[in-house]
C-alpha cells in the first residue's frame, strides 16, 4: 500500500478505501469475508471524474464551443485514457483479482484497468475531498489532455460519435443490455444499440463499456453504409 499511495501522489488515512477500490468482483465474490469489491466506488468515480474533467475544460478552453468541449471530455474519460493512465502508474500489479482472473490476464485489460481508475478516484474523494480528488485526477491525466489538445493521440470514442450523427437526424441513442455470458472471471456482455425504436447494432465485449463501444462503431459502419 505505501509503495502505491507514493506513486499515486496521496496518502490515504483509511487505506481500506484504497483496498476497495482495487479489489475486483471476481475475487470479492469468492472471498465475501475479505471486502467488497471496486463496483460500488467506481459508479461515483465515473461521474467525479466526468465533473472534474467538465469544469477543468470548461475553464480552460473558454472559446472551445459546446460540441467541442463534449468530445474533448469524451476522449479523456473514456475507457482507452484511463486504461492509459492505469498503466502509467502500473496499478495492474496491485489489482486483487482472483487466480481465475489473474490467469486470463485481468491485470491488463483496459476494461478493469480503467474501472479501478474510476474506483481510486472515488476513494480519493471520500478520504480527502474533492480538491484532494481534482489534484490527482487531473495531475493523471495531464499528458492526455494535452494530447487532446492537440489533435494528437486523441481516444476513439464510438459512442458520442454515434450520438453526434443521429442528432443530425433528430434521434437518440440508448443502449440495451442485452446478455452476459461466461465464468466470473471471463465474462462477455452484449449490448443492443437503439435509436427511436430502431435496432442499429448489437455489439460485445469483456466488459459493458467495451460492448457499448462496439455496437456503437458497428452503428456508424451501418449508417455510413446508408449514405452510399
Amino acid at each position: 500500500m505505501q509503495e502505491l499511495m507514493k506513486k499515486l501522489g496521496y496518502t490515504f488515512k483509511d487505506e481500506s478505501l484504497l483496498a476497495t477500490a482495487l479489489t475486483h468482483s471476481s475475487f470479492a465474490n469468492e472471498n465475501k469475508k475479505k471486502g467488497k469489491s471496486y463496483e460500488r466506488l467506481e459508479f461515483l468515480g465515473d461521474s467525479i471524474l466526468s465533473f472534474i474533467v467538465s469544469t477543468y475544460i470548461y475553464n480552460n478552453f473558454t472559446d472551445m464551443p459546446e460540441g467541442g468541449l463534449s468530445k474533448m471530455r469524451a476522449a479523456l474519460v473514456c475507457e482507452q485514457c484511463l486504461a492509459k493512465c492505469s498503466e502509467k502508474l502500473d496499478l495492474g500489479k496491485h489489482i486483487i483479482l482472483s487466480k481465475g482472473e489473474a490467469m486470463t490476464g485481468g491485470r491488463t485489460r483496459p476494461s478493469i484497468l480503467a474501472d479501478v481508475m474510476e474506483a481510486i478516484i472515488a476513494a480519493i474523494y471520500l478520504d480527502g475531498g474533492i480538491d484532494a480528488a481534482r489534484e490527482f485526477t487531473l495531475r493523471t491525466l495531464e499528458s492526455s489532455i494535452e494530447q487532446v489538445r492537440k489533435g494528437k493521440g486523441a481516444f476513439k470514442d464510438y459512442k458520442t460519435a454515434l450520438q453526434e450523427e443521429v442528432q443530425q437526424r433528430d434521434s437518440v441513442v440508448e443502449y440495451i443490455h442485452i446478455k452476459e455470458e461466461g465464468p466470473e472471471h471471463s465474462k462477455i456482455f452484449t449490448v443492443e444499440v437503439v435509436s427511436n425504436g430502431k435496432k442499429l447494432a448489437v455489439g460485445r465485449g469483456r466488459s459493458k463499456k467495451d460492448a457499448e463501444q462496439d455496437a456503437a462503431h458497428k452503428a456508424l459502419e451501418r449508417l455510413a453504409n446508408e449514405k452510399v
